[in-house]
């Protein structure tokens, strides 16, 4: 019964020191916008959320704390567009990569 408990523990340990942030960006944004942040089981829910929606992950615990700094529906400050911008070209790829493996 002890390695239930322990087991369950160390899952509600985990999730407690979870954090993670959600971006928008579409072609009409200045730069990507934060929409939804959140440490422990919200931040559990958004990665869950992401993935339910097919939305890609990117781990980055230093990133994720500068953009929990930023107001929710504001836009990310400058002095992370270029980080971003890698993260979003890093994803456009994997999706292209994605679509070409499927269709061969």
């Amino acid at each position: 019964m002890d390695n239930i408990n322990d087991k369950n523990n160390q899952k509600k340990n985990e999730i407690a020191k979870k954090k993670a942030v959600a971006l928008q960006y579409r072609l009409d944004y200045a730069a990507p916008k934060v929409v939804a942040t959140g440490s422990g089981h919200m931040a559990q829910k958004i990665i869950d959320t992401a993935k339910d929606a097919d939305v890609k992950l990117y781990h980055n615990p230093e990133l994720v704390e500068e953009l929990a700094k930023v107001d929710l529906g504001a836009t990310i400050p400058p002095e992370l567009y270029e980080i971003v911008a890698q993260i979003l070209v890093f994803i456009d790829d994997l999706d292209r990569f994605e679509e070409i493996r499927k269709n061969g």
